[in-house]
């Protein structure tokens, strides 16, 4: 069914056109998915020419508020990047259903804010003011320490808004519109969303467990990508994790790229349980982003980021004329977390949990002859067949889990499964639905 059915577009020009359907996403009437009328009709319908409603959605698509799939239709965004209602951005669960939809870690294994919150209250000194905020010297001090300890150079560093905020800075300072990012395929959604927000052009790079596959990126790379971003350990959704050889492997690809902008994402930082192998210093521009939303907590919005001089040069430059920097109150609740033995300890704990469970999961769906991935972190990817018949029996067995459709591009369907809320007594019960809900097929990895 077409949107028109249920919500009239309005408009003469294209201007007018494309404010209604933003409208209409921003007030609930659209919805994410919702399949919008051909350029024809639509125009039959408004009396204008096809042109101007090409023009229209052409607009539409530049912002990253609806995508065209052939012959798939156009249809607005599974996010748009837009604020519409509460409720129509996630709406509430339904009574009895478990949600492992979401990817945020388990709440009760992050360290407790409360005690570190009254510390620096009774530390309180002077007042920060304009002329004297931004990265404070020992948090940059702690930083370059633990960054060095896993061989990543931060002579050059600053701080941003978490890792995503990181990394549209990071392309909007070296990216102009239209240009062409190479982006891991299936990939983390949200990094997709911001992409299509920008109006760059994504190219996907399949994924095994060892990390994104060196002839992708090299397919991606004679393609036309300006931008690489990779994520070095507990990828989202499929828990790849870049190895030794497939790092030495792209290392080898990137060296004489100095015309390419490599950005890597360690979100898991603390939490992942293996080595890292960073990609950093691999290019003449390149960024190496951790935050702590994962191991610390989603609200603490804060990442480091590493890189050589002119890349973070740009970024702290963007902060500095827009946000302006990053609360120093926030700098120093982190810095008391990363210096807080009780705190590490949590976080080790919570890693070797996610471990335990992520590694329970795939053995159990491996034991029902479904194979999964999750070398790392805190999702599970199921490849499947059919991804709306299968979250549909697992929602009628009481289970929600994420489409693998918000993550992909041209890879295979799938489900995201996240282990951050479920309790190892659900894990037989999980995998036995999960079976149900889908027919089991030869391992092909991520790849369509």
């Amino acid at each position: 069914m077409f949107v028109s059915e249920r919500y009239q577009v309005t408009g003469a020009t294209a201007v007018e056109i494309s404010a209604s359907i933003e409208s209409g996403i921003r007030r609930a009437a659209l919805a994410p998915g919702d399949l919008l009328p051909p350029v024809r009709a639509l125009a039959a319908d408004l009396a204008v020419s096809p042109a101007t409603v090409s023009r229209a959605y052409a607009e539409l698509r530049q912002r990253g508020l609806i995508v065209t799939a052939g012959r798939h239709g156009t249809r607005v965004r599974p996010r748009p990047p837009v604020a519409a209602r509460r409720a129509a951005m996630r709406p509430p669960a339904a009574p009895g259903l478990r949600e492992l939809s979401q990817g945020e870690p388990d709440t009760r294994l992050l360290p407790p804010l409360g005690p570190h919150l009254a510390r620096l209250a009774a530390e309180a000194g002077h007042p920060i003011g304009y002329a004297t905020a931004g990265v404070l010297p020992e948090v940059a001090e702690a930083a370059r320490a633990r960054l060095a300890a896993d061989g990543v150079p931060a002579d050059e560093l600053t701080l941003t808004g978490g890792a995503l905020d990181g990394i549209e800075r990071l392309l909007g300072a070296h990216l102009r519109f239209g240009d062409a990012v190479a982006v891991e395929d299936p990939g983390w959604a949200n990094q997709l969303d911001l992409v299509a927000a920008l109006g760059l052009r994504p190219i996907g790079v399949p994924v095994d467990d060892d990390g994104p596959l060196v002839a992708g990126i090299a397919a991606a790379l004679a393609a036309g990508a300006r931008a690489l971003i990779v994520t070095s350990r507990a990828q989202n959704p499929t828990g790849a994790a870049l190895s030794a050889g497939r790092c030495a492997a792209l290392r080898h690809l990137l060296a004489d790229r100095s015309d390419l902008l490599l950005i890597e994402d360690d979100h898991a930082a603390e939490l992942a349980r293996v080595p890292l192998h960073p990609l950093a210093g691999a290019t003449r521009n390149w960024a190496f982003l951790r935050s702590v939303s994962k191991p610390f907590g989603p609200d603490l919005r804060l990442a480091v980021l590493a890189g050589d001089e002119t890349t973070v040069a740009r970024v702290a430059g963007r902060v500095r004329v827009g946000a302006g920097w990053v609360s120093t109150v926030l700098q120093r609740l982190v810095l008391t977390l990363w210096r807080d033995p009780a705190a590490t300890a949590l976080v080790a704990r919570a890693a070797d949990s996610y471990e335990r469970r992520r590694g329970a999961l795939v053995a159990a769906l491996a034991d029902r002859g479904v194979a999964a991935h999750g070398r790392t972190g805190i999702n599970v990817w199921v490849p499947v067949a059919d991804e709306t018949s299968a979250l549909t029996a697992l929602r009628d067995a009481g289970w929600s889990v994420a489409p693998g459709a918000l993550f992909r591009i041209a890879a295979g369907p799938g489900l995201r499964v996240s282990v951050g809320p479920l309790d190892d007594a659900e894990i037989p019960a999980l995998a036995d639905a999960v079976a149900r809900a889908i027919h089991p097929a030869p391992d092909g990895g991520f790849t369509a």
